[in-house]
């Protein structure tokens, strides 16, 4: 179980993902530097205790459009070895210490649990709050769903990063988000399972999207 301490992080994780994000090919923000609000989100518990997962909804009001991002992050008391290219920045935490911030598409603690949540024998956990199932987050299996026991290969384009599973299976992270229409069906086109969860929008609106969707094959 994730305990959320209520304590200072410096920088703070907006401020980490003020420099970050402009170097994404995701990125569809306007010249000038983010700004940025937490507008949504959930956590997954490590079973070991040991990696902070947390699925964090930003949205950006710095371009023509306001724009929302899925940034999936783990939180590590070291190094994640080979996954320099990955690294978000380091922070101070008040109680932990010192904390390597990473995309956590590229991190195998987040991609398991993720994978376990969308077979349903993980529970969403609230953003800000300890042992707190956070109900508001959906999710569907209509498949077996592969493990991520082997390597993943991870590739951005501009809405969002597919992860290619050992399996031949393809799990797609939408990182630049989209409200779903009313009543509309949550579930893309080919995927056999899905994450959605709601987001607030910069006028007050709260809205609901798809967060990441998976395939039985690569993604057509």
């Amino acid at each position: 179980m994730a305990v959320i301490h209520r304590t200072t992080l410096k920088p703070t994780k907006l401020e980490l993902l003020t420099a970050w994000l402009p170097t994404r090919p995701w990125y569809a923000g306007g010249p000038d530097e983010p700004r940025l609000s937490k507008a949504g989100g959930f956590r997954l518990d490590d079973p070991k205790g040991e990696v902070g997962i947390e699925f964090m909804v930003a949205t950006d009001t710095s371009g023509t459009h306001p724009a929302a991002y899925l940034v999936p992050l783990t939180y590590r008391g070291a190094p994640l070895a080979g996954a320099e290219h990955a690294l978000v920045g380091t922070a101070e935490h008040g109680v932990l210490g010192p904390r390597w911030a990473y995309d956590g598409a590229h991190d195998p603690v987040l991609v398991t649990q993720l994978l376990a949540l969308i077979e349903g024998s993980a529970q969403a956990q609230a953003q800000s709050a300890t042992d707190t199932p956070d109900h508001d987050v959906t999710r569907s299996c209509a498949a077996d769903v592969p493990l991520a026991s082997g390597p993943v290969t991870v590739a951005d384009d501009e809405e969002g990063t597919d992860l290619s599973l050992p399996e031949g299976a393809t799990l797609r992270l939408h990182r630049v988000l989209h409200p779903a229409p009313q009543g509309a069906s949550l579930v893309p086109p080919g995927a056999v399972g899905h994450v959605a969860g709601p987001w607030q929008q910069p006028d007050g609106e709260r809205v609901q999207g798809l967060f990441a969707a998976l395939y039985s094959g690569p993604r057509a």
